[in-house]
């Protein structure tokens, strides 16, 4: 993997004083960088919208928008596919440096700019430019192996699936009843292998920004009316009950959103309740009077005030959720210690199906005394 030498690295020179961007370019090209130069802020922005450089040297004190409002809008609003390290030059009574670095500068070098030192910080820059790039290039390869991968496996997995419920079926030919039990167990295994490769798929396309979601009104109460009928069935195998409690002003809620997605979203936490539930009931509560309470972890934006919004909430009897795990149940390959714990990544996709839905997902357990986990989607009405 080769990225930009120094000889080929393009810096922009951000000053008002023609003076400076000559004596700073002349020192530069001479150790073989290509230089441009802006004379103010809103030329530089313009310059790096078109093509960005590898580092911007950008003098604080300039008319109009200053060193500041440059560095804050390159660092906030413009949407950079890499990152480009900012060195302020200051003079030496320049009030307030730390500001600069606070909004995302890398370093700062005072006026007179000295050879040795202007030099010595450009080299350092570059290097942490460099170095940044090689670890997101190796991210993104890593991530793209992955989505591929996953992808790739899914299609023997579905043709397994099917064969096997052919067999199940006795398509082609009768088994004896232990050929029954061995097909019974390899289609189990075969669909949760390939819950588990689709979950990864979905975790990588969200996290490679390559998940496009179709947003429209959904009814909630209905969503989660037919994901409960579609698994009642795995219920009353552990025999188990599902209860669903919706307040009379919850049953018309509607929310915009992706009804794949939120289905998915719900079926995993259900699904989660079924499975980690041995004996009692599941509960499934939809209201838009949300009871918050701060003995809730949240990997979410920390919102305490939730009018507004529609809470669902899912109830289990299980065996609960140790505190240690609770603060990082919503973090990628985030493991617990249930013997029939996952690949980790399930409440991870959940977490993104709900930020993307401007939404918050909470957990509150008890040890021996079961979860509820609690989604907060704004509503649309």
């Amino acid at each position: 993997m080769s990225f930009k030498s120094s000889r080929s690295s393009k810096i922009l020179v951000v000053d008002d004083s023609p003076d400076n961007v000559f004596l700073i370019k002349t020192i530069l090209e001479q150790e073989g960088y290509t230089i441009s130069s802006a004379e103010n802020g809103m030329s530089a922005l313009a310059q790096l919208e078109a093509s960005p450089c590898d580092l911007v040297l950008l003098d604080l004190m300039m008319p109009g928008m200053d060193g500041y409002e440059v560095t804050r809008r390159i660092r906030k609003e413009m949407n950079l596919q890499q990152y480009i390290p900012i060195l302020l030059i200051t003079a030496h009574d320049a009030p307030n440096v730390a500001y600069g670095l606070d909004l995302g500068a890398d370093d700062f070098i005072r006026k007179p700019v000295g050879l040795d030192e202007l030099l010595a910080r450009v080299r350092s820059l570059l290097r942490l430019k460099h170095s940044i790039d090689e670890r997101d290039e190796i991210a993104r390869q890593r991530e793209d192996f992955v989505s591929r991968l996953t992808h790739d496996l899914r299609t023997p997995l579905v043709a397994a699936d099917r064969m096997l419920t052919l067999f199940k079926q006795g398509a082609l030919g009768k088994l004896s009843p232990q050929m029954q039990e061995v097909i019974t167990i390899m289609a189990r295994s075969n669909t949760n292998l390939l819950s588990m490769v689709n979950t990864l798929l979905e975790v990588y396309r969200f996290e490679a920004g390559r998940k496009i979601l179709t947003f429209q009104p959904v009814n909630v109460s209905r969503l989660l009316t037919d994901i409960t009928s579609e698994l009642t069935p795995l219920a009353e195998e552990k025999s188990l009950s599902i209860n669903l409690e919706f307040t009379e002003d919850s049953t018309t809620n509607i929310v915009n959103g992706d009804h794949l997605e939120l289905h998915r979203l719900f079926t995993n936490i259900i699904g989660n309740a079924i499975k980690f539930t041995d004996s009692g009931t599941i509960t499934i509560r939809l209201t838009n009077k949300p009871q918050f309470s701060k003995s809730y972890y949240s990997e979410s934006s920390g919102k305490s005030n939730f009018s507004g919004y529609i809470t669902i909430e899912v109830a289990d009897t299980g065996p609960g959720i140790p505190p240690e795990e609770r603060a990082t149940l919503f973090e990628r390959f985030r493991q617990g210690s249930h013997k029939r714990s996952g690949s980790g990544l399930g409440m991870y996709l959940s977490r993104r199906i709900v930020e993307a839905h401007q939404g918050t997902i909470l957990v509150n357990s008890e040890l021996g005394k079961g979860s509820i986990f609690m989604v907060f989607l704004p509503s649309k009405l």
